[in-house]
């Protein structure tokens, strides 16, 4: 029997209000996407238009037969019906560990009057993120380790509640971005652990980190995970993911020194040694 997967970007998520329809389903990755454009409907969910340009972020999941007939009734979707709210195509779905044709629920061509926003970056939950007033938790893996940078750009005021050590699985700590002078830190959902910094930082802060990681011209997008700080989950924790993977590049002595010196006696002894040796393996 063929295997069903499907591509959630919506109200299925982790955390959101459907998600128990997915329950029982494999996560096959957190950290999705697919061609196409996603829009606010104003109706306290969102929908996918169909597109060859722009990305949608989401999971990707297996599902059983039962589960996806499930999904189908949410969905408002029947096979062949001609008043379908979505409709139900295999598309691409792109992860870190390589392509799954999956289903997706887009919106039907007679639907489309729906959409009203388009929402930036793709991706439905950094939306609602975005929306909320509270102070954000942020999981630092890279050069924001070191608050050197902070200090010169007259930012270090944000970053001076330090939450704990944050613990990441089911990722590993790679250079994937490609620049003139060596690579830059990346985490990649391929197994293992990331270890970093969970700060409580104030919302004006996020001005601050959009613009350094280079949100606005693609180089990194904001994203949600759950890490564990002294054995406590903490949810929808914003970090940055490289948008264009490059294949991994050694990143620049001044880059890697500063996360050496933001990680040395904070992180684990164990996860800086292993660190320091992949970064020995990489080409300059």
């Amino acid at each position: 029997m063929d295997k069903n997967y499907v591509f959630v970007y919506g109200t299925l998520r982790r955390h959101e209000r459907n998600h128990r329809l997915l329950q029982t389903a494999e996560l096959v990755a957190e950290q999705a996407w697919t061609k196409g454009e996603l829009f606010d409907t104003g109706l306290g969910y969102p929908a996918l238009k169909l597109s060859e340009t722009g990305t949608v972020y989401g999971e990707l999941y297996q599902v059983s037969e039962q589960e996806l007939s499930l999904l189908d009734q949410l969905e408002g979707y029947k096979d062949n019906a001609q008043d379908n709210l979505y409709e139900r195509p295999k598309r691409t779905i792109y992860h870190d560990r390589g392509e799954t044709e999956a289903y997706v629920y887009t919106i039907a061509s007679h639907n489309e009057g729906m959409l009203r926003t388009l929402i930036p970056y793709g991706d439905w939950r950094v939306a609602l993120f975005e929306k909320q007033q509270s102070n954000v938790l942020y999981f630092a893996y890279g050069s924001c380790l070191d608050d050197e940078r902070f200090k010169l750009a007259s930012a270090d005021h944000y970053f001076q509640q330090v939450v704990g050590c944050g613990v990441l699985n089911g990722y590993t700590l790679r250079f994937t971005k490609w620049m003139a002078d060596g690579g830059r830190a990346d985490i990649v959902e391929e197994g293992g652990v990331v270890e970093g910094k969970v700060y409580d930082v104030p919302r004006e802060c996020l001005t601050y980190l959009y613009r350094r990681e280079g949100v606005r011209s693609r180089l990194y997008r904001p994203a949600l995970v759950d890490v564990s700080v002294n054995g406590e989950t903490l949810k929808n924790v914003l970090t940055f993911i490289v948008v264009e993977k490059d294949p991994e590049t050694a990143p620049p002595d001044h880059y890697l020194e500063e996360i050496v010196r933001g990680g040395t006696g904070f992180l684990s002894d164990a996860y800086m040694a292993g660190l320091k040796k992949h970064v020995e393996t990489l080409e300059k």
